[in-house]
């Protein structure tokens, strides 16, 4: 379940109120700001001392309001007849994660809720301890003696197991008849995902946390599940981001569709894929206004053979892109200066310190799934974002980074669109 989490609120607390510790709350908006002044008078606390010195219960009053006590306020009337007048009223406060919670469930404005989202984390509910199942349904298990599990432990085994679990299930009885079809197709369905390469997965885990190959391998995996024929699909790019042995089982999953019964459109510069293709089309001959033309079709040695293709030229080897002869390395670099992440265990990474050379070019590599994104992206960038911007975003969990001092600004280009549709990303800039 979703909650206003008070770290999340509180991003800042070595700094005071008046400058910044809680973001909206400072003297940029006077507003909120005489709200602060009023609860500071009124318990006689300074706003310039940094938020984590105020005293405890004078914290717990900011974030959550004073319950019952009344306090006095000091409003500055905005408009009407008596527009910059002050008037004072007494009232409870009903603190700043109080003001939060009543605003994103009120408000109309898409904006407003996308802006205090940002100070919502998620937490296990305490009714269902995570789980996401009522009481009775916690209750029901599956299989026979000891082999009887609950449906959120086998929601909780990682893909490969859970297609084990449900390829041994034997019930008895009325039991089997009924659970017959169900069973099997789950387990058909499990199949599907494993021989896609997700067998690290498991059914509970958040849509969000997938990275982009494994969300385009579910959905890939559905639809050999769903057992349509006669269908065309087309693809744009589907190895992007694809470690060379996800690859090669993706290109596994598109034959499978087309054994189906099934027209596989693909768009690629992939080896491998064209390779794999029983029909080719190379555009060119070259790009933008120098390209829009039919250069060469048919069979992979067919194109491979034509001497118009530049693809053929370059899969056949008579074209070659030289690797260059000396390359910089950080030994090679005068006083070499590094960023060293510790102990990174968000999602997949399990305890990871790694050090990456500052003013070079460094690429992150793995299968897909293996952790780069959450590494890179919710770790590191999180934290530099964090410590350069002064960022709400919750950097994944770490000891410590080092070397961020290097920098003095930091750029994330992903995916994410750039507009209302998602064909607009950010790989486009």
């Amino acid at each position: 379940m979703e909650f206003f989490d008070p770290q999340r609120v509180a991003a800042f607390p070595e700094l005071s109120l008046a400058s910044g510790a809680i973001k909206g709350w400072d003297r940029r908006n006077p507003y909120y700001f005489s709200l602060l002044e009023s609860v500071a008078k009124h318990y006689k606390v300074n706003l310039d001392t940094p938020f984590q010195e105020l005293p405890p219960e004078v914290r717990q009053v900011l974030l959550h309001g004073s319950g019952e006590e009344e306090i006095r306020f000091a409003y500055t009337m905005e408009s009407g007849s008596f527009a910059g007048k002050k008037v004072t009223r007494k009232h409870p406060f009903e603190g700043i994660v109080g003001n939060m919670e009543r605003r994103y469930r009120e408000t109309d404005s898409a904006a407003v809720r996308e802006e205090l989202a940002r100070y919502r984390s998620l937490q296990p509910c305490p009714e269902c301890q995570g789980t996401r199942l009522r009481g009775e349904a916690r209750h029901v298990r599956l299989g026979e003696n000891d082999r009887a599990l609950a449906i959120y432990e086998v929601g909780r085994m990682t893909l490969r197991e859970s297609q084990a679990y449900f390829e041994q299930l034997t019930l008895r009885g009325a039991k089997a008849g009924i659970a017959e079809k169900v069973v099997r197709e789950i387990a058909a369905r499990l199949k599907f995902l494993n021989d896609v390469g997700l067998n690290y997965l498991s059914l509970d885990r958040s849509a969000e946390t997938l990275s982009g190959g494994e969300a385009q391998r579910i959905r890939l995996a559905s639809q050999i599940g769903s057992g349509l024929t006669g269908v065309m699909y087309v693809l744009d790019e589907p190895s992007i981001g694809l470690h060379q042995r996800d690859n090669d089982r993706l290109i596994e999953t598109l034959k499978h569709l087309r054994d189906l019964g099934n027209s596989v459109i693909v768009v690629e510069h992939d080896e491998d894929m064209v390779r794999a293709a029983d029909y080719v089309v190379d555009m060119g001959p070259g790009a933008g206004i120098h390209g829009g033309q039919v250069v060469a079709q048919g069979t992979p040695a067919e194109v491979e053979a034509s001497e118009a293709s530049l693809t053929g030229q370059y899969i056949s080897g008579r074209r070659q892109i030289p690797v260059p002869q000396k390359r910089t390395r950080l030994g090679e670099m005068p006083d070499p200066q590094v960023i060293r992440i510790e102990n990174a265990r968000g999602n997949n990474l399990r305890g990871v310190t790694v050090e990456i050379p500052v003013g070079l070019l460094t690429c992150v590599t793995g299968v897909s799934g293996s952790g780069k994104s959450t590494l890179v992206n919710d770790t590191l960038y999180a934290a530099a974002a964090r410590t350069i911007y002064r960022a709400h975003e919750e950097p994944a969990p770490h000891d410590a980074i080092e070397g961020i001092e290097h920098f003095d600004k930091v750029i994330n280009v992903d995916q994410s669109p750039i507009g209302r549709t998602p064909r607009s990303d950010r790989r486009r800039c």
